[in-house]
């Protein structure tokens, strides 16, 4: 940007890449609307999007859902949920502006009746709150009911926006159960919206450390030499959880850790910690090298060696006595979905071929932590003795997603002493610490970019196949070889899990 004397001005252009990014007129409309999902994530999301200036002054709320509610029932809901669960604090001026766009309409999915309902509902905030025809559909309902929401949009002329506005479509993970189905949905939702209007919400994509990936391999000349198989010796991806599967059986049972976390989360990371430099960072450009890192990730030849599932049994948790799957309500006893999970994937590609990709997750874990550590190999040659090395482990990097956001590295360093001996130290990075403001949440980034039709974030169709191509194989093992290991609860996981590491000499992390 220049001035008027035709000169850049650096000082303004800098204040000006730190201006926020303000959605234009719209509405949201959530199917699911009384769910978990929106009352402690979605909802509380879009208050403190409105508390950070960061919607338009008529933006709209829609809930659609089977409860007998008023307008003025939904909009108690939404205020008790954000009492509950927002992250800026509760003003009630910005209260009242949000609560002026806020609908309700009840109905079933089947339900004609509702959906044409819905579509008079957002025709008249279009007149009085200005949205500008532009609303997407949010659907945080089970995924056996995409298909029949999305036609219904479809049938009701929900789904055609009006000259110069933009429909858009919303989706919840899973994207299928496997790969048949992923592409069967597909095909669905991309018949009624464009594909550039889809966009498939995998929230660990919104967390700041996530992003911060990029940030720390390219924008610093430090770590891109060495992020390689010459200097790398593995990598180790975690999602961890000290919770169970709570209310969640009918969601949970079936479909497992696995599918549940390694076929997005996980494999997202994977993508972005493997990833060649991008051309740029808008979407294409990035979704461009995710896709040829997924493409190059091989399964090992024996899935019996290098993949474990297994099931959280009765042990301690926190202090308190903790039960197991099995015994969970609404969980049959005969019961196999895994909920650990751990698999040794490679990438053949010029970059990391040798370099094992160590994958976990699991429920009912010793803490809540999710982590990418990229482990480095030991140095070829040391001057020091054995007794001045014992407690010398490997240089590492660990990226810490959640919670405490932010980077760790571990290298060795002198004892101070008369004698040489060395020990692991670390250098620490934390987002609370060094920065002041804290970090929004996941889904306040996603809602934001889907307005903006932002879709750098969203895993693109190809990404999510490629992922069920990668794990189809091994959840197809795993239903021919009988039932999963056992692990206590309150545990790091199954035995089986550290010998799979042993095997190649290596062990777990214990975050």
């Amino acid at each position: 940007m220049s001035d008027d004397s035709g000169w850049a001005n650096p000082l303004r252009d800098a204040l000006d890449r730190r201006l926020p990014r303000i959605a234009g007129p719209s509405g949201l409309v959530i199917f699911g609307v009384t769910g978990d999902l929106s009352r402690k994530k979605l909802m509380p999301a879009v208050y403190d999007l409105a508390n950070r200036g960061l919607l338009p002054p008529g933006f709209s709320l829609v809930g659609f859902a089977r409860r007998d509610w008023a307008d003025q029932d939904f909009a108690r809901e939404v205020h008790d949920a954000v009492e509950q669960h927002a992250r800026t604090p509760f003003r009630e001026e910005v209260w009242h502006q949000l609560a002026e766009g806020m609908r309700f309409v009840q109905g079933d999915f089947h339900d004609d009746d509702a959906f044409e309902r819905l579509r008079a509902t957002v025709g008249q905030l279009d007149a009085a709150q200005g949205t500008g025809g532009n609303f997407a559909f949010y659907l945080s309902v089970p995924p056996k009911f995409f298909p029949e929401v999305v036609r219904q949009l479809e049938k009701h002329g929900l789904a055609d926006p009006p000259a110069g506005s933009w429909r858009r479509a919303v989706i919840e993970k899973p994207f299928g159960h496997d790969l048949g189905s992923a592409k069967q949905l597909g095909r669905v939702v991309h018949e009624v919206f464009p594909s550039d209007e889809v966009f498939r919400i995998d929230h660990y994509l919104g967390k700041e450390t996530v992003q911060n990936i990029l940030a720390l391999r390219f924008a610093n000349t430090l770590f891109e030499p060495v992020w390689n198989r010459s200097y790398v010796d593995h990598v180790q991806i975690t999602m961890a959880e000290d919770i169970g599967i709570g209310g969640r059986a009918g969601y949970y049972d079936g479909i497992g850790a696995a599918r549940d976390v390694i076929q997005n989360h996980l494999l997202q990371l994977l993508a972005l910690t493997a990833m060649e430099e991008p051309a740029s960072f808008d979407a294409d450009a990035l979704v461009a090298e995710k896709l040829k890192v997924l493409r190059a990730v091989r399964l090992p030849a024996d899935l019996g060696r290098h993949t474990v599932r297994a099931q959280y049994t009765a042990g301690w948790q926190g202090g308190e006595k903790a039960v197991g799957y099995l015994q969970e309500e609404g969980i049959a006893a005969g019961s196999t979905t895994d909920t650990y999970a751990a698999v040794k994937l490679g990438i053949d590609n010029r970059r990391w071929a040798g370099v094992p990709f160590y994958l976990r997750t699991g429920k009912r874990l010793g803490r809540r932590v999710t982590e990418i550590a990229v482990v480095f190999q030991r140095a070829p040659h040391s001057p020091f003795d054995s007794s001045a090395t014992a407690e010398l482990g490997e240089n590492a990097l660990v990226v810490r997603v959640q919670p405490d956001e932010g980077v760790t590295l571990r290298f060795g360093s002198k004892v101070p002493g008369t004698s040489m001996e060395l020990r692991d130290v670390t250098m620490d990075f934390a987002y609370g610490e060094s920065f002041t403001e804290s970090s929004p949440e996941a889904y306040e980034r996603l809602i934001l970019d889907v307005l903006l039709g932002d879709s750098n974030l969203f895993p693109r169709t190809g990404e999510v196949e490629q992922s069920w191509r990668i794990l189809d194989p091994v959840e197809e093992f795993w239903a021919r070889h009988g039932r999963p290991a056992q692990y206590a609860a309150g545990t790091w996981g199954p035995v089986e899990a550290d010998e799979m590491l042993a095997r190649d000499g290596r062990s777990w992390r214990r975050p």
